[in-house]
């Protein structure tokens, strides 16, 4: 009997090899799991990854990054884009470099993004101890900075012998490839392991397809969903981001064109429909339309497909008013399935909408119930036409006349990119999604310094289509770095600056809340102590010209449309920076539909407080534990 056939190689060569032949598969299609490798060196990962990624040439394509967060933002912005069918992975340096990994894993995780984290990690066989870097605990040798990623890894591993990396592995591109486990995975890599030589089994690097299965829901469960959508009245259902991750758009759109049911979308849902189908009420919750927020507290039935439930979608428990509502939710993951007391109907979302499309057959909501909602469409796209007007065109623009002009620029291929700040309200209220892919708000984690970098990645995975990241002055300063990544690669992704001196958003939540917007403005301090005087002196156009982008000024409606026509046809990343009038100077411009809950203080001497406690008193009332 012939022995196994082995290639010795080290730890760190094995692994990139094996990455390079990992593919998942979907409807007949296959396609490369981990499409690159994002990196930036020092000791830890220099002399084991990064010299694996040399010799590996093209069958891992190296990506050098600027900050170890970024990475992962770009990382995920690829796999979203991908429909998670595709990923990527990150690698970095012990110490800072890894610790740097947490807010993006914990984006990843939250969002259900894959993402594979390979930082390096401080030496198995101690011979080294401590190593530059190290974090010495006393009570316990084992522990390094690297388990600060445990809580934010869906799967997490520390190789410390040559052939633990195979059962590791393995187990990363399970997860990696699970639609419902999918998330940051880590594999931390000490660095004398990653150097070290061994006899790997050929096998480990044959291709091998990981299938992403589309389950049916089960016959009983489909049977009282579809009696109970029968039933309902004023059915509503809510697309959430799990419909795009299904590529079940089209599922939808029959789905409603068979009943009439209105759709309203979260954040990560919106685009599940065309802006301009007669179904389609705009998003849904705190940030959501009037047309939705209303048909919400009035649903008898909501049908939850690929949502999470957070409270911006739920207006913290406060939007399913009627007594008598119920919920019915389309989930692949059975832990979102069961959320709000809902009858589960555990599948996928393609699988499901398709099934129940074909068992509600001839059924179609009350004619009144579709003129009604299409009545409240039409007056909502009359407020958001408000919104986006500019009468005249020589004044500076509000920030919703600056996405009016986007709006009347973007076809159905371009892409729009944000996450933080005032601007994710503004879009999930305002924006005609044109496409499915069109409408990219990360807002699980809405960590402000995910544009840049999400933009690089969105257009790694799709070269041809025009990329958009809207991002604020504070989200700007927060991660501007990958800026020099996109004019070293000549990644041609666009950024619309919004310079309203200041956090938009938080200024406007803590007025509200009673902190009179404390600590939000970007002003001198004044004698008092309090931030009201000037604005302060800071150029970001010029800092973005500085890191290489072409910047175009506009500091008018006109200006602005000309500076984004210029910037879309580019070949090369551009800037386009505007300066903008605050929200409530500008007529029409809707406020929030539905509420937030964020505590007020039981206690305060300030007036502004003592109102805003009252107010939340009042809101807070209205919530509802749906059982």
């Amino acid at each position: 009997m012939n022995a196994p056939t082995t290639r010795r190689l080290t730890v760190a060569q094995a692994l990139v090899e094996f990455l390079a032949h990992q593919y998942t598969e979907r409807d007949g299609r296959r396609h490369r799991l981990i499409n690159a490798c994002w990196g930036i060196f020092g000791h830890g990962n220099v002399a084991g990854i990064g010299q694996a990624l040399l010799e590996s040439g093209e069958a891992l394509p190296y990506l050098q990054g600027r900050n170890e967060q970024a990475m992962v933002h770009a990382a995920v912005g690829y796999a979203r884009q991908r429909d998670r069918l595709g990923a990527q992975a990150v690698t970095t340096s012990i110490g800072p470099g890894a610790t740097n990994l947490v807010t993006g894993a914990a984006l990843a995780t939250v969002n259900r993004l894959p993402v594979l984290l390979l930082p390096g990690d401080t030496f198995a066989t101690r011979t080294a101890d401590p190593v530059l870097q190290q974090l010495e605990v006393p009570h316990a040798g084992d522990v390094s900075v690297n388990d600060a990623l445990r809580p934010v890894s869906r799967y997490f591993d520390r190789v410390t012998r040559p052939e633990a990396l195979i059962p590791a592995a393995l187990q990363a591109m399970r997860v990696l490839a699970d639609p419902v486990d999918t998330g940051a995975v880590t594999l931390a890599l000490p660095q004398d392991v990653q150097a070290e030589a061994y006899d790997w089994p050929e096998e480990f690097f044959a291709d091998r397809v990981w299938r992403v299965p589309r389950p049916a829901p089960d016959v009983g469960a489909l049977a009282e969903a579809v009696r109970a959508i029968r039933g309902a009245r004023r059915p509503l259902l809510i697309a959430g981001g799990g419909v795009h991750h299904s590529e079940a758009e089209e599922a939808l759109r029959a789905f409603v064109d068979t009943t009439g049911v209105p759709v309203a979308v979260t954040q990560a849902g919106k685009g599940s429909l065309r802006h301009d189908h007669p179904a389609d009420v705009g998003g849904i919750g705190h940030t959501g339309t009037a047309t939705a927020d209303a048909l919400a507290r009035e649903a008898d039935l909501i049908i939850g497909v690929g949502t999470r439930y957070t409270d911006f979608t739920t207006a913290s428990g406060t939007l399913f008013a009627a007594p008598d509502v119920r919920f019915v939710n389309l989930n692949i993951a059975p832990f979102d399935s069961h959320k709000l007391g809902a009858l589960s109907l555990v599948a996928d979302a393609r699988a499901g909408l398709e099934a129940l499309t074909l068992a509600l057959s001839g059924h179609r909501v009350e004619e009144g119930y579709e003129a009604a909602y299409g009545a409240a469409k039409a007056d909502w796209e009359r407020r958001v036409d408000a919104a986006y007007g500019a009468p005249d065109d020589s004044v500076r623009p509000s920030q919703t006349q600056v996405l009016g002009a986007l709006d009347a620029l973007v076809d159905d291929t371009d892409v729009i990119i944000n996450a933080a700040g005032s601007l994710p309200g503004d879009l999930h209220k305002l924006w005609r999604a044109r496409s499915p892919r069109q409408y990219h708000l990360e807002y699980g984690y809405s960590c402000m310094g995910y544009e840049i970098p999400a933009a690089i990645g969105v257009r790694l995975a799709a070269p041809d289509r025009p990329v958009w990241a809207l991002v604020g002055d504070g989200t700007y300063l927060m991660n501007p770095t990958e800026i020099v990544t996109a004019v070293q690669e000549g990644i041609n992704i666009n950024i619309v600056l919004v310079q309203n001196h200041g956090y938009a958003s938080i200024g406007g939540l803590s007025e509200q809340t009673g902190g009179e917007r404390f600590g939000t403005a970007y002003r001198f301090r004044d004698k008092d102590g309090t931030y009201t005087g000037a604005p302060l002196p800071v150029d970001l156009a010029a800092n973005a010209a500085s890191l290489g982008m072409r910047v175009l000024r506009a500091a008018t409606v006109a200006e602005l449309r000309t500076a984004l026509a210029e910037a879309r046809s580019s070949n090369r990343p551009t800037c386009v920076y505007v300066e903008t009038e605050t929200a409530d100077t500008v007529p029409g411009a809707p406020e929030a539909q539905a509420w937030w809950d964020v505590p007020v203080a039981e206690t305060a001497t300030r007036p502004a407080a003592v109102a805003a406690r009252e107010a939340y008193d009042r809101y807070a009332a209205g919530r509802r534990r749906h059982l």
